[in-house]
């Protein structure tokens, strides 16, 4: 693995920078709607956008890493409730979709709206966050709060490539590792570094899907916690299993069959509501194009589908209940050259 240096960090916001892809700048949040005639009472949704609550960052945060960074685009958040406050931790770039990223903050309450944190809460600093860090999820579990991220770096040149070839999914330039850093009040952060060993994700394991109580509350099923790697890796579906939510055993576990609808792309989130388990998902149509669906497992066999609905959310940093209506925020949909989330509630 490269060091990470500040050269290094300079090139890869010379690379972010001139990013650009037609497919992902076309994402919009409306293409996942719920909103189906033939939706089952077990799926979560319809979705509306609340104009209440959009978030809209203030000027640019100070750049720890002094190389002059600065973002474009907010998108792929994580949202988590206490005690009536509502913290957001969100991804920031230089370009929308592009490397570069750094993890942000802000929290909102009723009566003052949304007040920003001390940003950046998550940036480079490890070896594998080179190229940035990525798409937070956050949970709660014990009285702790874990907060779920991708860190990217290049492979390019590094013993890792070498070490850990993907036959069953081909990688491009970059490697993916899921890393973990850890809070007691969701303001202080601690990293953990890589939670998930090079010999099991072959140097791309991206998206710690946990399911939920609706709070952001990690659910322990079967005596224990439960983790869906959102893509799998090396084109196998994977699951960690855990009992404290630090330290992780992984294994291939096939889960979820979309054949009838289309090819699974990400797993975004999971919930657990009454006896049921929902997992809500991104793939692609027999057309090819960009869609969203739920399925639905019981708690008390996880790894077993029994139903699918063509419509979800992709509410990639999870679904929380939110003044008694699901509640993700989503930034795709901010017009060009602004940064904003937008959050989307159900109606009930």
């Amino acid at each position: 693995m490269h060091p990470l240096t500040t050269a290094a960090l300079q090139d890869g916001l010379a690379r972010a920078l001139s990013h650009t892809n037609a497919s992902t700048d076309a994402l919009s949040t409306d293409q996942f709607s719920a909103d189906w005639d033939d939706r089952p009472d077990w799926a979560i949704g319809p979705f509306r956008k609340d104009e209440d609550l959009t978030f809209r960052p203030q000027g640019q945060w100070p750049d720890p890493t002094g190389i002059g960074w600065t973002s474009a685009s907010i998108f792929n958040p994580s949202l988590i409730e206490r005690d009536g406050v509502l913290h957001l931790f969100y991804r920031a770039s230089p370009r929308k979709e592009s490397l570069e990223s750094r993890i942000g903050t802000a929290v909102h309450t009723p009566s003052h709206g949304w007040a920003e944190g001390q940003n950046p809460v998550v940036y480079p600093t490890l070896d594998n966050e080179l190229l940035g860090v990525e798409d937070p999820k956050v949970y709660s579990a014990e009285g702790r709060y874990y907060l779920f991220y991708n860190g990217i770096w290049p492979l390019a040149g590094t013993s890792e490539a070498e070490a850990h070839p993907s036959p069953g999914w081909p990688l491009g330039d970059v490697g993916c590792d899921i890393n973990l850093a850890v809070s007691d009040d969701l303001v202080h952060w601690e990293k953990r570094g890589r939670i998930v060993p090079h010999e099991v994700s072959h140097l791309w394991a991206k998206g710690a899907v946990i399911p939920t109580d609706g709070t952001g509350e990690a659910v322990k099923i079967g005596g224990e916690y439960l983790m869906f790697l959102s893509e799998g890796c090396d084109g196998r579906a994977v699951v960690g299993r855990s009992k404290d939510m630090e330290h992780w055993d992984f294994a291939e576990q096939p889960y979820l069959d979309i054949s009838a609808l289309g090819s699974l792309h990400e797993v975004a989130c999971a919930v657990a509501t009454g006896g049921n388990l929902v997992l809500d998902f991104f793939y692609g149509d027999h057309d090819g194009n960009f869609a969203a669906a739920q399925a639905l497992y019981s708690l008390e066999d996880p790894f077993t589908q029994i139903a699918l609905h063509r419509g979800g959310s992709l509410a990639w940093g999870g679904l929380i209940r939110y003044g008694d209506r699901w509640t993700f925020a989503q930034g795709w949909d901010a017009p060009a050259g602004q940064r904003e989330l937008y959050l989307y509630r159900s109606e009930n």
